[in-house]
């Protein structure tokens, strides 16, 4: 008997190793286990904390796939998932891409790499996680490399088999037949697969991004220009910049200094350079009496001249990157002497934030796989979680001093949705930047299109005009030396978006605030907005491309526009372009500048001026604008708004105010007040804004509405 008992359990053991057991975690979040997971995971790498409150609070929802059809399988010490597809299900996602948006029918490798000009998986966020067509998203919590199929396997006991065709007669023949299934290697014994579910697409999203702490909510004057100078500079040549800003009417609100500021890069000292800067605290006292504060470039990588270099060394890994050492940032006293340096040398004399280089790729200067790291991580899990693990020690050393950073770094991963960092690259294809800003959406990141430099006065307005509408107006001239006044002929052009910028702080740090309390990116594909992706999801069979070549459009990626916010739909122009074809989702849409119709749910073409990119609002939008000024607000000064409306609807807008420098809001210190647009009895649209609340901060002065429809 006892021997029967024995084999029952070994069985009943055998079967439960090769069943996901699967546990909700909140309404519409649920995490299934299989097989054995590594104990160091992105998720656990991130130390996110889920937004439990929010998310107890979501509409309770059903699983969303089959169960049955989601399968996982250990072979040969490596897990093997499989997820159902339907047939016209499409696929977002997978991390950040540059040239695509529908990843189905895509073989990925997931690998924190640079970005080398395909969409193959190698990139600076690899985020394994998707969201699907039909509402649900699905996250792979590990950090290994990981391989997807997603749709192009195609099994022999496939649930919906493809018809095999004759390539001799046959023109419909394909070289990749239909696939029902999402299939996923994972290299190692058992893995953690989290499913959200939703009542769209974006829903699925929000609960992703509050699952991992949230958005990040940043400083207010992080919203402002960031103007990167070159390498060599010296303070002198900083002080003088930050005055030809001043002198040309030029907003600015962060200068960030290159790697010249180190006594040595390549690899770094963490070290003033003291020719260059001989008092640094000087400098950077100057510069915030200014208003404008520094953001120091910088690698983890440590030069044998640093002052830290000794006392690092025996918790760093077996290869050097440009024979530096590599801290290990998941071993505490790494931690804890890194920190100390940045604190006393920077920190301590107020600078405001960082970029953080190198952290992502290129196999010939980073550490190979094999490299072995003193807390045991392996240099695979080390390498797609570095920049995370950096993002994680410098935000932890603002924190302390209670002051929110906002700053620029080039590789992250799933869990980090709430560090207080803009990927950026040295990749420069202006519509490639719009993808990925497009993409940035799907996976929890955020993307700057950066300007760089230009061949001509044109395509420097061109990629200007993108960048007032991304996560971070940033000018990077540490090459180039281009200021926004560099090509004339277009300089008053410039100054109008880079004052446009100043003056929707209101709407954005609104928006953002959304991201972070309620997890919807502050900017995001078209296929997430109502009224646009039911159209996609309509296009089958034949299409009558005379009377509704619409339907044709939306059924191809779209890819060069995007949301921002929750009112602003923005469709940039390129250089060599002057009209391009804009999808207008359902609903009346206005042109932002003239609040003139431009129409409703169809292809429009758009012929602005040199000066102008498309920018449109939708009915009932209302966008919240401050006077344009040189510099954020600070914590204890009130701003006058003017409340634009657009179209004839009745709107609603929940406008954020915080003290926009601090961590206090994480206690309660916020308010939201909410702003209406209704008719009167005659018909007419008035305006109102809910009063201030007793305690709660209160940075707006007047309020004044403009109905931009007349």
């Amino acid at each position: 008997m006892r021997l029967l008992i024995m084999l029952v359990l070994l069985i009943a053991a055998q079967v439960d190793a090769q069943t996901i057991r699967w546990q909700e975690q909140f309404p519409g979040v649920w995490k299934g286990t299989f097989g054995q997971p590594e104990q160091y995971t992105l998720l656990s790498a991130a130390d996110s904390k889920p937004k439990a409150v929010t998310l107890e609070q979501l509409q309770s929802i059903d699983f969303p796939l089959p169960k049955m059809e989601v399968h996982a399988e250990l072979i040969d010490g490596k897990t093997y998932v499989r997820l159902p597809l339907t047939k016209n299900e499409q696929i977002y996602g997978l991390g950040l891409n540059f040239q695509t948006v529908h990843q189905r029918g895509k073989i990925l490798n997931l690998h924190v790499d640079h970005y080398g000009g395909k969409d193959n998986g190698r990139t600076h966020a690899p985020v394994p996680f998707y969201v699907s067509s039909k509402g649900y998203g699905v996250l792979i919590n590990s950090a290994q490399y990981l391989t997807y199929y997603v749709g192009t396997g195609v099994r022999k006991d496939a649930k919906v088999k493809p018809e095999a065709k004759d390539r001799n007669t046959d023109k419909t023949w394909s070289s990749r037949p239909y696939s029902d299934a999402v299939e996923i290697y994972i290299p190692a014994a058992g893995v953690e697969i989290y499913v959200f579910a939703g009542i769209s697409p974006l829903d699925a999203i929000k609960r992703y991004n509050l699952y991992c702490g949230g958005g990040t909510l940043p400083p207010r004057w992080g919203l402002g220009f960031t103007q990167r100078v070159q390498k060599l500079y010296n303070a002198d040549a900083v002080i003088k910049e930050a005055a030809e800003f001043e002198e040309h009417g030029f907003p600015l609100d962060f200068i960030g200094l290159e790697p010249g500021w180190q006594s040595r890069a390549y690899p770094c000292t963490f070290e003033w350079d003291k020719n260059r800067f001989p008092d640094p605290a000087a400098l950077t006292k100057k510069l915030m009496d200014k208003g404008i504060r520094l953001n120091l470039w910088t690698n983890p990588y440590i030069s044998p001249e640093a002052s830290i270099s000794q006392d690092i060394a025996p918790y760093t890994g077996s290869h050097t990157v440009w024979n530096g050492v590599v801290p290990d940032l998941n071993h505490p006293d790494a931690k804890r002497i890194m920190a100390k340096q940045m604190d006393s040398a920077q920190l301590e004399i107020g600078v405001s934030g960082y970029k953080i280089d190198e952290v992502d790729g290129y196999d010939y200067y980073l550490w190979p796989d094999m490299a072995k790291f003193p807390s045991g991580i392996s240099g695979i899990q080390m390498r797609q979680t570095y920049g995370v693990l950096a993002q994680k020690l410098t935000d932890s050393l603002f924190r302390k001093q209670n002051r929110r950073t906002y700053g620029l770094v080039r590789a992250s991963n799933a869990g980090a949705n709430n560090m207080p960092y803009v990927i950026y690259n040295d990749y420069y294809s202006h519509q490639d930047f719009i993808t990925a800003l497009v993409n940035s959406g799907f996976c929890g990141v955020l993307w700057t299109p950066e300007v760089r430099g230009s061949k001509t006065g044109e395509e420097w307005l061109r990629r200007f005009q993108s960048v007032v509408f991304s996560p971070m107006a940033m000018i990077n001239a540490w090459s180039s030396g281009t200021k926004p006044w560099s090509f004339p002929e277009v300089a008053d052009q410039i100054k109008y978006y880079a004052q446009l910028r100043m003056q929707l702080m209101p709407y954005l740090y609104s928006e953002f605030a959304k991201y972070h309390f309620e997890g919807t990116p502050p900017f995001r594909a078209m296929v997430l907005e109502e009224g646009f992706q039911g159209h996609a999801d309509a296009v089958v069979g034949n299409r009558d491309l005379e009377t509704n070549p619409y339907l044709e459009a939306v059924n191809k990626e779209v890819k060069d526009q995007y949301m921002c916010g929750e009112y602003i739909l923005v469709a940039p122009l390129f250089t060599g372009e002057s009209s391009r074809k804009v999808l207008l989702p359902k609903g009346n849409w206005y042109d932002f500048y003239s609040g003139k119709y431009v129409g409703n749910g169809a292809e429009i073409v758009a012929h602005p001026e040199l000066d102008r990119i498309p920018v449109y609002v939708k009915d009932g939008g209302i966008i919240p604008m401050m006077a344009s000024r040189l510099h954020a607000p600070t914590a204890d000064e009130k701003v006058d708004l003017t409340i634009r409306h657009y179209g004839t609807k009745a709107g609603k807008y929940n406008l954020y105010d915080d003290d926009g420098l601090s961590f206090d809001y994480e206690k309660g210190m916020y308010a939201w007040r909410s702003v209406l647009v209704k008719k009167n009895k005659h018909g007419q649209l008035t305006g109102e804004i809910s009063k201030p609340e007793h305690g709660k901060p209160n940075t707006y002065g007047t309020v004044r509405f403009e109905f931009m429809t007349k």
